[in-house]
Protein backbone atom coordinates (compact mmCIF):
# COMPACT_ATOMS: atom_id res chain seq x y z
CA UNK A 1 0.00 0.00 0.00
CA UNK A 2 1.40 3.39 -0.94
CA UNK A 3 2.03 6.10 1.64
CA UNK A 4 -1.11 8.08 0.77
CA UNK A 5 -3.40 5.05 1.16
CA UNK A 6 -1.55 3.95 4.30
CA UNK A 7 -2.03 7.43 5.80
CA UNK A 8 -5.78 7.23 5.20
CA UNK A 9 -5.96 3.64 6.46
CA UNK A 10 -4.40 4.61 9.81
CA UNK A 11 -7.05 7.30 10.30
CA UNK A 12 -9.99 5.53 8.70
CA UNK A 13 -12.20 5.63 11.80
CA UNK A 14 -11.59 9.34 12.33
CA UNK A 15 -12.35 9.99 8.65
CA UNK A 16 -15.56 7.98 8.98
CA UNK A 17 -16.71 9.98 12.02
CA UNK A 18 -15.91 13.35 10.44
CA UNK A 19 -17.41 12.34 7.08
CA UNK A 20 -20.60 11.15 8.74
CA UNK A 21 -20.94 14.45 10.57
CA UNK A 22 -20.66 16.33 7.27
CA UNK A 23 -23.19 14.02 5.61
CA UNK A 24 -25.83 14.43 8.33
CA UNK A 25 -25.18 18.17 8.50
CA UNK A 26 -28.76 18.96 7.40
CA UNK A 27 -30.05 16.96 10.38
CA UNK A 28 -27.68 18.80 12.70
CA UNK A 29 -29.00 22.16 11.45
CA UNK A 30 -32.61 21.10 11.94
CA UNK A 31 -31.94 19.33 15.26
CA UNK A 32 -33.04 22.20 17.60
CA UNK A 33 -36.38 22.67 15.83
CA UNK A 34 -37.09 18.94 15.64
CA UNK A 35 -36.00 18.33 19.22
CA UNK A 36 -38.44 20.90 20.61
CA UNK A 37 -41.24 20.21 18.16
CA UNK A 38 -44.63 19.13 19.61
CA UNK A 39 -44.20 15.62 18.16
CA UNK A 40 -40.88 15.11 19.97
CA UNK A 41 -41.75 16.74 23.33
CA UNK A 42 -42.76 13.49 24.98
CA UNK A 43 -40.00 11.42 23.37
CA UNK A 44 -36.89 13.61 23.60
CA UNK A 45 -34.68 10.84 24.96
CA UNK A 46 -35.78 8.47 22.20
CA UNK A 47 -35.28 11.22 19.65
CA UNK A 48 -31.75 11.83 20.94
CA UNK A 49 -30.94 8.12 20.83
CA UNK A 50 -32.23 7.91 17.26
CA UNK A 51 -30.03 10.84 16.18
CA UNK A 52 -26.95 9.29 17.81
CA UNK A 53 -27.78 5.89 16.31
CA UNK A 54 -28.24 7.41 12.86
CA UNK A 55 -24.93 9.24 13.09
CA UNK A 56 -22.98 6.19 14.27
CA UNK A 57 -24.65 3.95 11.69
CA UNK A 58 -23.67 6.25 8.81
CA UNK A 59 -20.17 6.66 10.29
CA UNK A 60 -19.86 2.87 10.47
CA UNK A 61 -21.04 2.50 6.87
CA UNK A 62 -18.61 5.19 5.73
CA UNK A 63 -15.75 3.44 7.57
CA UNK A 64 -16.73 0.05 6.14
CA UNK A 65 -16.81 1.36 2.57
CA UNK A 66 -13.50 3.16 2.98
CA UNK A 67 -11.88 0.01 4.35
CA UNK A 68 -13.35 -2.01 1.45
CA UNK A 69 -12.01 0.45 -1.12
CA UNK A 70 -8.55 0.57 0.41
CA UNK A 71 -8.06 -3.17 0.97
CA UNK A 72 -10.41 -5.20 -1.21
CA UNK A 73 -11.17 -3.07 -4.24
CA UNK A 74 -7.76 -1.53 -4.91
CA UNK A 75 -7.69 -2.69 -8.56
CA UNK A 76 -11.36 -2.18 -9.46
CA UNK A 77 -12.27 0.28 -12.18
CA UNK A 78 -14.68 3.13 -11.45
CA UNK A 79 -17.92 1.44 -12.65
CA UNK A 80 -17.23 -1.83 -10.87
CA UNK A 81 -16.13 -0.04 -7.73
CA UNK A 82 -19.33 2.05 -7.70
CA UNK A 83 -21.46 -1.07 -8.24
CA UNK A 84 -20.01 -2.86 -5.21
CA UNK A 85 -20.21 0.25 -3.04
CA UNK A 86 -23.79 0.83 -4.14
CA UNK A 87 -24.80 -2.75 -3.30
CA UNK A 88 -23.20 -2.46 0.16
CA UNK A 89 -24.98 0.87 0.72
CA UNK A 90 -28.33 -0.62 -0.36
CA UNK A 91 -27.84 -3.58 1.99
CA UNK A 92 -27.00 -1.19 4.82
CA UNK A 93 -30.12 0.86 4.05
CA UNK A 94 -32.32 -2.25 4.04
CA UNK A 95 -30.97 -3.16 7.49
CA UNK A 96 -31.39 0.39 8.76
CA UNK A 97 -35.07 0.79 7.71
CA UNK A 98 -36.75 -1.68 10.09
CA UNK A 99 -34.64 -0.41 12.98
CA UNK A 100 -35.46 3.23 12.24
CA UNK A 101 -39.21 2.48 11.98
CA UNK A 102 -39.26 1.67 15.70
CA UNK A 103 -37.88 5.12 16.41
CA UNK A 104 -40.41 6.69 14.06
CA UNK A 105 -43.31 5.30 16.01
CA UNK A 106 -41.73 6.81 19.10
CA UNK A 107 -41.73 10.27 17.59
CA UNK A 108 -38.52 10.53 15.56
CA UNK A 109 -39.16 12.06 12.17
CA UNK A 110 -37.54 11.40 8.77
CA UNK A 111 -36.57 7.87 9.74
CA UNK A 112 -36.69 6.53 6.18
CA UNK A 113 -37.32 9.67 4.14
CA UNK A 114 -35.61 11.14 1.06
CA UNK A 115 -32.88 12.84 3.09
CA UNK A 116 -31.81 9.50 4.52
CA UNK A 117 -31.73 7.90 1.06
CA UNK A 118 -29.68 10.83 -0.20
CA UNK A 119 -27.22 10.46 2.69
CA UNK A 120 -26.64 6.77 1.96
CA UNK A 121 -26.12 7.64 -1.71
CA UNK A 122 -23.60 10.37 -0.82
CA UNK A 123 -21.64 7.90 1.36
CA UNK A 124 -21.54 5.51 -1.60
CA UNK A 125 -20.35 8.20 -4.04
CA UNK A 126 -17.67 9.64 -1.75
CA UNK A 127 -16.26 6.18 -0.97
CA UNK A 128 -16.21 5.30 -4.66
CA UNK A 129 -14.52 8.56 -5.63
CA UNK A 130 -11.93 8.35 -2.85
CA UNK A 131 -11.11 4.73 -3.69
CA UNK A 132 -10.73 5.58 -7.37
CA UNK A 133 -8.46 8.54 -6.61
CA UNK A 134 -6.24 6.36 -4.43
CA UNK A 135 -6.07 3.74 -7.19
CA UNK A 136 -5.03 6.36 -9.76
CA UNK A 137 -2.49 7.85 -7.37
CA UNK A 138 -1.04 4.42 -6.59
CA UNK A 139 -0.84 3.52 -10.29
CA UNK A 140 0.90 6.81 -11.07
CA UNK A 141 3.33 6.31 -8.20
CA UNK A 142 4.15 2.78 -9.36
CA UNK A 143 4.80 4.05 -12.88
CA UNK A 144 7.11 6.75 -11.56
CA UNK A 145 9.00 4.19 -9.46
CA UNK A 146 9.32 1.90 -12.48
CA UNK A 147 10.54 4.76 -14.67
CA UNK A 148 13.10 5.74 -12.03
CA UNK A 149 14.24 2.10 -11.70
CA UNK A 150 14.68 1.78 -15.47
CA UNK A 151 16.49 5.12 -15.59
CA UNK A 152 18.84 4.01 -12.80
CA UNK A 153 19.50 0.67 -14.47
CA UNK A 154 20.20 2.39 -17.76
CA UNK A 155 22.47 4.86 -16.02
CA UNK A 156 24.36 2.05 -14.29
CA UNK A 157 24.70 0.10 -17.54
CA UNK A 158 26.08 3.09 -19.38
CA UNK A 159 28.45 3.89 -16.53
CA UNK A 160 29.65 0.27 -16.34
CA UNK A 161 30.28 0.27 -20.07
CA UNK A 162 32.39 3.41 -19.78
CA UNK A 163 34.27 2.13 -16.74
CA UNK A 164 34.99 -1.25 -18.30
CA UNK A 165 36.81 0.45 -21.17
CA UNK A 166 39.50 1.43 -18.67
CA UNK A 167 40.29 -2.05 -17.43
CA UNK A 168 41.88 -3.78 -20.49
CA UNK A 169 44.19 -0.85 -21.25
CA UNK A 170 45.37 -0.61 -17.68
CA UNK A 171 45.80 -4.38 -17.41
CA UNK A 172 48.19 -4.67 -20.35
CA UNK A 173 50.26 -1.70 -19.18
CA UNK A 174 50.68 -3.32 -15.75
CA UNK A 175 52.02 -6.59 -17.15
CA UNK A 176 55.13 -4.87 -18.49
CA UNK A 177 56.14 -3.93 -14.94
CA UNK A 178 55.94 -7.54 -13.77
CA UNK A 179 58.05 -8.78 -16.66
CA UNK A 180 60.66 -6.10 -15.91
CA UNK A 181 60.97 -7.16 -12.26
CA UNK A 182 61.16 -10.83 -13.21
CA UNK A 183 64.07 -10.10 -15.55
CA UNK A 184 65.87 -8.24 -12.73
CA UNK A 185 65.21 -11.21 -10.37
CA UNK A 186 64.17 -8.86 -7.59
CA UNK A 187 61.86 -11.27 -5.76
CA UNK A 188 61.03 -9.00 -2.81
CA UNK A 189 60.02 -6.07 -4.97
CA UNK A 190 58.20 -8.39 -7.37
CA UNK A 191 56.04 -9.72 -4.54
CA UNK A 192 55.34 -6.20 -3.29
CA UNK A 193 54.52 -5.14 -6.83
CA UNK A 194 52.07 -8.03 -7.20
CA UNK A 195 50.45 -7.16 -3.85
CA UNK A 196 49.97 -3.54 -4.85
CA UNK A 197 48.73 -4.57 -8.27
CA UNK A 198 46.24 -7.01 -6.77
CA UNK A 199 44.87 -4.23 -4.52
CA UNK A 200 44.46 -2.03 -7.56
CA UNK A 201 42.66 -4.68 -9.57
CA UNK A 202 40.43 -5.48 -6.61
CA UNK A 203 39.46 -1.82 -6.49
CA UNK A 204 38.81 -1.80 -10.24
CA UNK A 205 36.68 -4.96 -10.09
CA UNK A 206 34.63 -3.58 -7.19
CA UNK A 207 34.08 -0.31 -9.06
CA UNK A 208 31.21 -1.92 -10.99
CA UNK A 209 29.14 -1.93 -7.79
CA UNK A 210 30.15 1.47 -6.41
CA UNK A 211 29.40 4.25 -8.87
CA UNK A 212 30.77 6.99 -6.62
CA UNK A 213 33.42 6.70 -3.90
CA UNK A 214 35.02 8.93 -1.32
CA UNK A 215 37.97 11.05 -2.33
CA UNK A 216 40.11 9.10 0.15
CA UNK A 217 39.49 5.82 -1.70
CA UNK A 218 40.54 7.35 -5.02
CA UNK A 219 43.70 8.82 -3.51
CA UNK A 220 44.62 5.50 -1.88
CA UNK A 221 44.26 3.90 -5.29
CA UNK A 222 46.58 6.51 -6.78
CA UNK A 223 49.15 5.88 -4.04
CA UNK A 224 49.14 2.19 -4.99
CA UNK A 225 49.43 3.23 -8.63
CA UNK A 226 52.45 5.38 -7.76
CA UNK A 227 54.31 2.36 -6.39
CA UNK A 228 53.55 0.40 -9.57
CA UNK A 229 54.64 3.35 -11.70
CA UNK A 230 57.98 3.57 -9.90
CA UNK A 231 58.95 0.21 -11.35
CA UNK A 232 58.28 1.43 -14.87
CA UNK A 233 59.63 4.98 -14.60
CA UNK A 234 62.27 4.66 -11.84
CA UNK A 235 61.01 7.60 -9.72
CA UNK A 236 60.65 9.86 -12.75
CA UNK A 237 56.85 9.98 -12.21
CA UNK A 238 55.95 11.74 -8.95
CA UNK A 239 52.59 12.60 -7.40
CA UNK A 240 52.31 15.79 -5.33
CA UNK A 241 49.09 15.34 -3.33
CA UNK A 242 47.89 18.14 -1.05
CA UNK A 243 44.36 17.41 0.20
CA UNK A 244 42.85 18.15 3.61
CA UNK A 245 41.96 14.98 5.56
CA UNK A 246 38.42 16.19 6.28
CA UNK A 247 37.77 16.72 2.58
CA UNK A 248 38.94 13.20 1.78
CA UNK A 249 36.09 11.68 3.77
CA UNK A 250 33.34 14.25 3.13
CA UNK A 251 33.62 14.63 -0.65
CA UNK A 252 32.93 12.04 -3.34
CA UNK A 253 33.51 11.54 -7.05
CA UNK A 254 32.87 8.81 -9.64
CA UNK A 255 34.99 5.74 -9.10
CA UNK A 256 38.20 5.51 -11.17
CA UNK A 257 38.20 9.22 -12.00
CA UNK A 258 41.94 9.69 -11.52
CA UNK A 259 43.19 6.64 -13.41
CA UNK A 260 42.30 7.89 -16.92
CA UNK A 261 43.90 11.27 -16.12
CA UNK A 262 47.13 9.68 -14.96
CA UNK A 263 47.07 7.29 -17.89
CA UNK A 264 46.52 10.27 -20.19
CA UNK A 265 49.67 11.92 -18.79
CA UNK A 266 51.73 8.80 -19.42
CA UNK A 267 50.43 8.31 -22.96
CA UNK A 268 50.95 11.87 -24.19
CA UNK A 269 54.18 12.94 -22.46
CA UNK A 270 57.83 12.02 -22.42
CA UNK A 271 58.89 10.74 -19.00
CA UNK A 272 62.64 10.25 -18.67
CA UNK A 273 65.69 11.66 -16.88
CA UNK A 274 65.39 14.94 -18.77
CA UNK A 275 61.63 15.19 -18.44
CA UNK A 276 60.63 14.35 -14.89
CA UNK A 277 56.85 14.30 -14.56
CA UNK A 278 55.22 15.78 -11.45
CA UNK A 279 51.45 15.34 -11.27
CA UNK A 280 49.91 17.79 -8.80
CA UNK A 281 46.62 16.88 -7.13
CA UNK A 282 44.97 19.51 -4.93
CA UNK A 283 41.67 21.32 -4.36
CA UNK A 284 40.41 24.84 -4.87
CA UNK A 285 37.83 26.85 -2.96
CA UNK A 286 35.03 25.62 -5.27
CA UNK A 287 35.41 22.00 -4.09
CA UNK A 288 37.02 21.02 -7.36
CA UNK A 289 39.77 18.44 -7.47
CA UNK A 290 42.56 19.79 -9.67
CA UNK A 291 44.88 17.41 -11.49
CA UNK A 292 47.67 19.29 -13.22
CA UNK A 293 50.87 18.29 -14.98
CA UNK A 294 53.58 19.91 -17.13
CA UNK A 295 53.51 19.19 -20.84
CA UNK A 296 56.42 17.29 -22.35
CA UNK A 297 54.98 16.25 -25.71
CA UNK A 298 56.32 13.14 -27.40
CA UNK A 299 58.03 13.50 -30.74
CA UNK A 300 55.56 11.13 -32.36
CA UNK A 301 51.84 11.52 -31.88
CA UNK A 302 50.60 8.65 -29.66
CA UNK A 303 48.14 6.18 -31.14
CA UNK A 304 45.07 7.01 -29.08
CA UNK A 305 41.46 7.84 -29.88
CA UNK A 306 41.00 10.14 -26.89
CA UNK A 307 38.24 8.07 -25.32
CA UNK A 308 39.71 8.16 -21.80
CA UNK A 309 39.00 11.82 -21.08
CA UNK A 310 35.70 11.69 -22.97
CA UNK A 311 34.54 8.67 -20.99
CA UNK A 312 35.46 10.43 -17.74
CA UNK A 313 33.40 13.45 -18.79
CA UNK A 314 30.43 11.23 -19.62
CA UNK A 315 30.61 9.43 -16.28
CA UNK A 316 30.62 12.74 -14.40
CA UNK A 317 27.54 13.84 -16.33
CA UNK A 318 25.77 10.55 -15.64
CA UNK A 319 26.59 10.25 -11.95
CA UNK A 320 26.83 13.87 -10.77
CA UNK A 321 25.13 15.84 -13.53
CA UNK A 322 28.15 18.15 -13.57
CA UNK A 323 30.85 18.77 -16.15
CA UNK A 324 34.58 18.56 -15.79
CA UNK A 325 36.75 21.44 -17.01
CA UNK A 326 39.94 21.16 -19.02
CA UNK A 327 42.54 23.89 -19.38
CA UNK A 328 45.58 23.59 -21.58
CA UNK A 329 48.41 26.07 -22.00
CA UNK A 330 51.78 25.73 -23.69
CA UNK A 331 53.33 24.43 -20.47
CA UNK A 332 50.58 22.79 -18.39
CA UNK A 333 47.56 20.55 -18.78
CA UNK A 334 44.94 20.86 -16.04
CA UNK A 335 41.66 19.07 -15.37
CA UNK A 336 39.06 20.26 -12.82
CA UNK A 337 36.85 17.54 -11.34
CA UNK A 338 33.72 18.76 -9.48
CA UNK A 339 33.26 16.97 -6.15
CA UNK A 340 30.06 16.41 -4.22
Amino acid sequence: MNSFAAHISRRILLIGLIGAMLIIYPNVICLPWEFYSPAAQSHQIVFSLFFIFRYLYIAGLFTLLLRFNLRKATLYQLKRRFFYNFMIAVAAYVIFVPISLNFKFCGARDAIGSILIFQFFVVCCISTLLGHIIMLYKTQQEKEIEIERLRTENLQSRCDALTNQINPHFFFNSLSGISSLIRKKDDKKTLEYVDQLSDMFRYILQSDRKGVVSLREELEFIEAFQFVAEVRFANKLVFLIDIDNAAKDSLTLPVLSLLPLVDNVIVHNKIDADHKMEISIFMNECDELIVSNPIHPKLSVPLTNGTGLKNLENRFLLLTNRKIRVEMTEKRFTVYLPLK
